[in-house]
């Protein structure tokens, strides 16, 4: 429950196959009846920088009133927005059921879907956006590129900042030669026939994330379920397409969406749970694929059979248990909520899972890192991306805690920055870690 509304929040299905939606001018009528709205409220003025953006440009107007906004002004404020749902989530009281039926954050994804019908969107994030094809790529020549893409190579990241906008001090993903598919195929675990899961069958969905650039994060999962007496399997069809809703690229998350949930929905009917790794891929599963796919019943099938990685193991302990031999850990862990995990609506399962490794105190984080996926590296955007996730950064230093951990990994090499920007004396230190990773290092499962 929450100010404004007796009732859950609830969202619509995307409209995006009705000419209407790209409508420019209905797009600017809605536009202005949103920002009118969050004008009179400003609940979410410490969120984001989409906010603090619409507001200035109201006070400073003429009027100090929307009336006298150009609506040639919009556009700074729609590229703030990360779609990281916190507005909806967690502040907005006028969300769906409230008759003023306010959603901002797909009201910024229709605003640049109409830019990539009339293709305006940006070259560089639409390549950044086609992961795949990338990571197939990168994959044969992962030393270079992991040379390449280096912050410390003060060369080609001043060549990547002049011709293609990425900022030179943005931290970027690395890739692996094998992938966690290759690695899957190569090592076959032995399943612990006495764990009290036992007989649980789980596809971890590798995502393109935890496939081509941190394979260890699935590699920690096959290896606590595998104790926990849960068989596994590696599949993945495709991204979940959540790069490319980023882009208002409907048409193609559309795609992956019918796609993957085709492959996926075979598992479901097989007796098998589905794991995704990231929570941005979790959270496109469960949520955002059925409001942009209304009807597929694979994708139906597929958003009440998926499970974030944390949630799944929560899941296991409270139902089975947790199969015994963790031993604590050598210091406190500072636990970010990542935005994309809140916004599934399934609590703080990243910390309850944490919580559940003997003896260990886990500080939790819940505030906004700031990186929005490609967002965040863009020369354009890096600063402010580090500004937004500063108090987040603030927060974990002060914790004191051995161990920094997020459920999403880019969200935490992103704060590992804006603690090097805080701390630079302790920045060599720190290393980020998914919570899974935690849970695998307790049972003694890492290398």
């Amino acid at each position: 429950m929450r100010e404004g509304s007796l009732d859950a929040p609830v969202r619509h299905p995307i409209n995006w196959n009705d000419p209407e939606f790209y409508d420019e001018a209905l797009l600017d009528e809605e536009l202005r009846r949103v920002f009118d709205i969050c004008h009179g409220c400003r609940r979410c003025f410490n969120l984001c920088d989409s906010f603090p953006r619409l507001f200035d440009l109201i006070d400073e107007s003429e009027s100090g009133e929307l009336d006298t906004v150009s609506s040639a002004d919009f556009k700074p404020v729609v590229d703030a927005c990360t779609l990281c749902d916190m507005c909806f989530m967690t502040k907005c009281p006028y969300v769906p059921p409230h008759e003023f039926n306010l959603d901002f954050p797909h009201l910024m994804l229709r605003y640049r879907a109409v830019e990539k019908k009339k293709g305006e969107d940006k070259f560089v994030p639409r390549q950044l956006a086609k992961t795949d094809r990338n990571g197939n790529m990168a994959k044969h020549v992962a030393p270079i590129a992991n040379w390449a893409s280096n912050r410390k190579n003060g060369l080609t990241r001043g060549i990547m900042e002049s011709t293609l906008g990425i900022h030179k001090d943005a931290a970027l993903p690395p890739y692996h030669s094998k992938t966690l598919l290759d690695r899957a195929r190569d090592n076959v675990l032995t399943v612990n026939p006495d764990a009290p899961a036992h007989g649980r069958k789980a596809v971890i969905y590798a995502t393109c994330f935890g496939n081509y650039n941190n394979p260890g994060i699935g590699e920690a999962t096959r290896k606590v379920l595998a104790r926990n007496g849960v068989e596994t399997e590696v599949v993945y069809p495709g991204c979940c397409g959540m790069p490319l809703l980023e882009q208002g690229d409907l048409k193609a998350v559309a795609d992956n969406a019918d796609k993957v949930s085709a492959e996926l929905a075979g598992w479901i009917d097989k007796g098998y749970d589905i794991i995704a790794l990231v929570s941005s891929c979790a959270l496109m599963l469960k949520f955002e694929w059925p409001l942009i796919v209304p009807g597929n019943p694979a994708v139906e099938k597929l958003s009440k059979a998926t499970y974030d990685v944390a949630e799944y193991l929560v899941d296991i302990a409270k139902k089975e248990g947790l199969a015994g031999g963790m031993q604590p850990l050598d210091g406190a862990v500072s636990m970010h909520l990542a935005c994309h995990a809140r916004a599934q609506n399934m609590g703080a399962k990243g910390a309850e899972l944490l919580r559940l490794i003997p003896e260990t105190r886990v500080a939790v984080v819940e505030r906004c890192s700031g990186h929005g996926g490609s967002w965040g590296i863009m020369k354009d955007n890096f600063e402010t991306a580090i500004k937004v996730g500063t108090p987040a950064a603030r927060t974990s230093l002060k914790s004191g805690a051995a161990y920094f951990a997020s459920e999403c990994p880019l969200a935490a090499e992103h704060l590992l920055q804006g603690m090097e920007k805080l701390d630079s004396d302790g920045a060599e230190s720190r290393k980020a870690l998914h919570p899974i990773e935690l849970v695998a290092a307790a049972y003694g499962l890492t290398d």
